[in-house]
């Protein structure tokens, strides 16, 4: 799965430690989000779309590949 959350991060001037500690995980994860190596919980990519203002489709890209 692909994100656009670095790019979001740059908008809201957030760091990977910063986001981490609004939606409660460790940096870490926002690493491998990033990174498209961690499928996040419905809970934590809905929170972390809140932060950003915006809906999680916009956070997330599913693929087709993803799917299977």
């Amino acid at each position: 799965m692909k994100t656009r959350i670095k790019e979001f991060r740059a908008r809201y001037d957030l760091t990977q430690e910063k986001l981490a500690h609004k939606v409660g995980v460790r940096r870490e994860t926002i690493v491998f989000l990033e990174k498209g190596k961690y499928n996040p919980s419905l809970i934590l990519a809905y929170k972390i779309a809140q932060i950003f203002e915006t809906n999680i489709e916009d956070v997330f890209i599913i693929e087709e590949s993803d799917l299977k």
